[in-house]
């Protein structure tokens, strides 16, 4: 879900984004579905109206958890480096960049006359302010772990700037990806309060326009833009909190670009009228949909309690009444196709009876007239947490309360909107168990979300997951060059995953993004259909805005 590509994982909501690198990482021996398109001549005008489902809570990327508001800021900041449409690392604000022999040293080379928004030069000074906001105590951020690497960090020259790590770090020139900040706006003052959270100025192809809450974020052409200005005037993020609602507004040409439901793109968008009218694609995502059990919640303390949860879920019933076969299992938090993914982790399969034979090991023998399992007099109840606006999670979340319950689990469901999700119930630890998506970043580093010490409100592991191998091979993961060792060490943190049950791993949907056929030079590539989206344009002919 999962936003800024390099950001390590986001919480992730059904909103598509189609940034320069779009959350999706189709695996190479698999086709795109490419739709037919006529051949035009590019033009600029016109506007392109996404829809989403959740609204931005911050503009600056640095404080943001959310892909909403990522995917905003996407299209407004740039960092150093970006993924190309092949996942390649290649300049963005950085022209070029120069390697030590030793790995231990990134000169970036920067860009000349690259203006922020408001007109002021970009130069080395805001990536110093960037790195050090970034790694300030003060600074509510779950990103600071990567910056913290840095041994010492210069300006060379006004755009040059050397940075220096103390032992190798795998992650360190994908890390320069995080959106650079305005230092002559934000220097000396408290980020947290900065009127740039709801009126940003970056240096990216697209300029901050207008925010109405609970409706729009608009977005206007950088006509000074560095790589050239985009073709699309405008860009509107239209905010409509249901699939259903949102799909409507597509049909009726209100919205251009959404991401399709499952039984949307199999059953409501195959005939003419609608072909003729959209493009559809499909592509296996980088995103996972887990269930995450709050570890400071005595229910949950016990492993064997969270092994027999994921043993009573049918996995393949959820990717077959969910994602009508669009999607597979997942078994950790890499997906399949990755080098780093172990294809020999052992899942805990679906085995009701194996289930209510761990429950008994962990005391929950007894049932009430209610058949629910009673323990010292408690009946075995919880509700799980989701964001509003999802009919995925929502049908996920349905068709898991009815397995638990089978095995004498009572589950509630609570749908919340999703800032009040994030701000009131995942940040502070509130809840038992939330159901929610990541997605993960290219390279498989996965500190933020698995080690011990980021577990502080705001930060990513929310659910409180402490195991001292773990901390350790995320350690060593990160902390050398040689790919066969890292590779060994995020195996076996797959496996003490699979066997500790701190999330229960659901799937792994396939993105299905649908375009307006008006909109020209959509490219599907490696890096899914948002790489070369400056260059997305309309034909003067087909212009409606």
């Amino acid at each position: 879900m999962i936003s800024s590509p390099f950001v390590r994982c986001l919480l992730v909501m059904l909103s598509f984004s189609v940034l320069p690198v779009a959350c999706t990482s189709p695996d190479s021996s698999q086709k795109l579905a490419v739709p037919a398109s006529s051949s035009s001549v590019p033009a600029t005008g016109d506007s392109l109206v996404e829809g989403t489902i959740g609204e931005a809570s911050t503009l600056i990327p640095l404080l943001a958890t959310d892909s909403s508001s990522h995917a905003v800021a996407g299209q407004i900041y740039n960092g150093l480096v970006k993924y190309d449409k092949n996942l390649n690392i290649v300049g963005d604000l950085a022209e070029t960049f120069d390697i030590s022999a030793d790995g231990l040293t990134i000169i970036f080379h920067l860009h000349h006359g690259v203006k922020w928004h408001d007109g002021a030069p970009f130069t080395a000074k805001d990536v110093l302010y960037t790195y050090n906001v970034t790694i300030d105590p003060k600074t509510p951020t779950a990103y600071a772990e990567d910056f913290k690497q840095v041994k010492h960090i210069t300006a060379l020259d006004s755009y040059t700037i050397q940075v220096t790590y103390s032992e190798p770090f795998a992650p360190a020139l994908a890390s320069w990806g995080v959106n650079i900040l305005p230092a002559h706006l934000l220097e000396g003052k408290d980020i947290t309060k900065s009127p740039l959270a709801r009126e940003p100025v970056g240096t990216g192809p697209y300029r901050f326009r207008e925010w109405v809450s609970g409706q729009k974020i608009v977005l206007e052409a950088n006509t000074d833009y560095f790589e050239g200005r985009p073709y699309i005037d405008r860009f509107i993020y239209r905010i409509i909190p249901d699939s259903s609602t949102m799909y409507m507004e597509l049909k009726a040409g209100a919205i251009d670009l959404m991401n399709l439901t499952p039984v949307q793109y199999a059953r409501q968008t195959s005939a003419k009228s609608f072909t003729d009218r959209f493009n559809k694609y499909r592509y296996p995502s980088s995103t996972y949909l887990y269930m995450g059990y709050n570890l400071r919640h005595p229910l949950f303390g016990d492993r064997r309690i969270r092994q027999a949860m994921t043993a009573a879920i049918n996995k393949d019933e959820l990717i077959q009444g969910v994602l009508f076969g669009m999607g597979q299992r997942s078994y950790g938090p890499i997906v399949p196709g990755r080098w780093a993914y172990n294809p020999l982790v052992k899942d805990i399969g679906y085995d009701p009876k194996h289930a209510v034979e761990l429950l008994a090991q962990a005391g929950w023998k007894e049932k009430n007239s209610e058949g629910i399992l009673v323990k010292d007099g408690k009946p075995f109840k919880f509700t799980i947490l989701t964001n509003q606006g999802n009919q995925q999670r929502l049908m996920t979340a349905q068709i898991v309360q009815q397995r638990l319950r089978q095995v004498g689990i009572d589950v509630k469901i609570r749908v919340v909107e999703w800032a009040a999700f994030l701000k009131e119930f995942v940040n502070k630890g509130n809840f038992e168990v939330v159901l929610l998506a990541w997605s993960i970043s290219q390279d498989p580093d996965m500190y933020d979300i698995w080690h011990s010490s980021k577990n502080k409100p705001g930060e990513l592991n929310f659910i409180g997951f402490s195991n001292p191998e773990v901390d350790r091979l995320l350690v060593e993961g990160r902390n050398t060059f040689d790919l066969e060792k890292r590779k060994r060490a995020y195996f076996r943190i797959q496996e003490i995953l699979a066997e500790e049950q701190p999330y229960t791993f659901l799937y792994v949907p396939d993105a299905l993004p649908v375009v307006s056929s008006r909109i020209r030079g959509v490219e599907p590539a490696p890096a899914g259909i948002g790489h070369n989206q400056n260059r997305w344009y309309v034909p003067k002919n087909e212009q409606v805005y």
